[in-house]
């Protein structure tokens, strides 16, 4: 007698990450065995979200179903797909972490800089590679992107085929390697049931710029400089960093690299081939006084403005071996990220105060070459995989949105086509997909080193306190009898101006409105918990009325003990 098989269970699939936002990509493949993560990104935060540092998924969902965790794979080396690995780690078990080559030497820097076990199993892959997790069958494709070994990846379960592109463009002259092409258009042939795809670049037209059309803004740049040089770029964006160089050794100037990621990236780049630099060509910080200013290259981190990276330093003249002399010339070799324009405006004022010359990406000059997708790119890889569902990743929602409509005018039914949001999810059985249940996800924000983060209710009260201030209300009261010890005291910080003869109207007004609401609540029993909300919702209303402000209620209660 033949043993019975079950069928295989449905397939979820959903984001923690990535999905109306332009970062933390971390995206679940999920059945009723086993689970594997495709990525795990960090966000930087939005101008104004006061104290933190970095932005990572809600990872309880992933603590809620550990047991299944089975691997991570990983896309390409840049932050916002491996990021949150040393926050991921501190709240599940990752039995293996699959990445490619110069993802993987990145990772273990990040696990050793943040003190986390060299125990973690790092597996290397190349596109040649088919990685077996339980059911699924793993198998990769490389793209182009602003980082060598870039790669999508094309998962096969018993319910259906899923690709994601991971982030790339379609450059045919590129600075490394090709994007394999002919495998996409293969792993297309045999059908592909659902294509998760890059968003980022889905409002414009046309082809994105070759990253070889940034060199010859660069050389002209080189050629019309007269002083030092003092170029900004992502750390990351390695295929950059070696145009820089070769600019630099063609004009025989000196190069120094400011800015630890910027050293960590060059130097495990250098060991793997993808960025030559001759020993010569180096030179460190105390070194600068021995050559002249035309003769010197200061390859720094801090294009998007961040405070503590070394341009940021070096503006404000905080850094302890470089200053800025009239003369330099600053380039910004990158465009903003959302958000951070009004970031790098200041350090750009900055920098002019001190006398630099600052130059920007502009229509007159191709410094940056985007690492994503235009239009054309994006009906390129939809015609090529011709999959059956389709869901736009990594965008904003106008983003997402957009891309949705490009593969409905390449035919792609309109109802399947799926907009989602961090937390949605689809189920995918026998070739077909249907909407599934919310995951509980949101946003985690990351204060300094606490790995714990904070939630989104902290940043909340933190908006509430820094926009409207705090309102302190103190109540002495004697819970054994039921009793008013004295009247409540209110103290504010940052809410009105208390010289004002109005705002001591108010205030004292406040007083009154405390002092009955305690007293009717006090008349009977009531817990430490009801008189605190009494207040908070008594005097919120009162306060808003009077100042149309929203200052943080804070019910502080002083109970007599009995003495012993």
């Amino acid at each position: 007698m033949a043993n019975s098989i079950l069928p295989a269970s449905a397939v979820n699939i959903y984001a923690l990450g990535g999905l109306q936002e332009v970062g933390k990509n971390t995206y679940c493949i999920e059945n009723d065995d086993t689970l594997i993560i495709v990525d795990a990104g960090i966000m930087f935060p939005e101008q104004g979200i006061l104290g933190i540092d970095y932005v990572i998924p809600d990872y309880t969902h992933l603590k809620n179903v550990r047991n299944k965790i089975k691997a991570l794979f990983i896309t390409h080396g840049h932050e916002d797909h491996i990021g949150a690995i040393p926050f991921l780690l501190q709240n599940v078990n990752i039995p293996v972490i699959y990445a490619p080559r110069l993802a993987a030497a990145l990772i273990k820097i990040k696990l050793e800089e943040n003190h986390i076990s060299n125990k973690i199993k790092i597996v290397e892959y190349t596109e040649e590679d088919q990685i077996i997790v339980d059911t699924f069958k793993v198998q990769f494709f490389r793209v182009t992107h602003s980082i060598p070994d870039s790669y999508g990846i094309c998962i096969d379960t018993p319910q259906g085929r899923i690709v994601t592109t991971g982030d790339f463009k379609i450059d045919l002259t590129p600075v490394g390697e090709d994007i394999s092409l002919s495998k996409i258009a293969k792993i297309g042939e045999e059908g592909v049931d659902l294509l998760l795809s890059d968003s980022t670049n889905a409002e414009k037209e046309g082809y994105t710029l070759s990253e070889r059309s940034v060199i010859s803004s660069i050389f002209e740049i080189f050629s019309k400089t007269s002083g030092r040089l003092i170029i900004s770029t992502f750390s990351s964006n390695i295929s950059r960093i070696q145009q820089i160089v070769e600019a630099c050794i063609r004009f025989n100037r000196k190069i120094l690299i400011v800015g630890r990621s910027m050293e960590n990236t060059v130097n495990i780049s250098r060991q793997y081939g993808y960025i030559k630099i001759p020993d010569s060509s180096l030179i460190t910080a105390d070194k600068l006084k021995d050559y002249k200013n035309n003769e010197i290259v200061i390859l720094c981190t801090g294009s998007q403005g961040e405070p503590m990276a070394a341009l940021s330093r070096i503006a404000n003249g905080e850094h302890s071996l470089i200053k800025i002399c009239p003369g330099d010339t600053v380039v910004f070799s990158s465009s903003p990220i959302p958000g951070n324009g009004a970031s790098v405006n200041a350090v750009v004022n900055q920098l002019v105060r001190c006398g630099a010359e600052v130059i920007n990406n502009s229509i007159f000059s191709n410094l940056h070459a985007s690492g994503h997708p235009s239009k054309q790119e994006l009906r390129i890889i939809l015609k090529l995989f011709k999959p059956k569902y389709f869901m736009p990743v990594h965008g904003e929602y106008r983003m997402l949105r957009l891309h949705g409509e490009i593969a409905q005018t390449l035919g792609i039914p309109k109802e399947n086509i799926f907009i989602l949001a961090n937390g949605d999810s689809l189920i995918l059985r026998k070739h077909e997909i249907t909407e599934g249940k919310r995951i509980q996800t949101d946003d985690i924000y990351i204060d300094g080193k606490d790995f714990t983060g904070l939630s989104t209710a902290v940043i909340r009260d933190r908006n509430i306190l820094a926009n409207d201030g705090m309102v302190a209300v103190l109540m002495s009261i004697d819970s054994r009898t039921n009793s008013i010890l004295a009247m409540p005291q209110i103290v504010t910080k940052g809410f009105i101006y208390m010289e004002d003869e109005n705002a001591i109207k108010t205030i004292e007004e406040a007083r009154q409105i405390a002092y009955k609401e305690l007293k009717n609540i006090m008349n009977g029993k009531a817990t430490f918990g009801e008189i605190k909300n009494t207040m908070k919702t008594s005097l919120s209303q009162f306060l808003y009325s009077k100042t149309y402000r929203s200052p943080m209620i804070i019910p502080i209660i002083m109970n007599q003990l009995e003495n012993k």
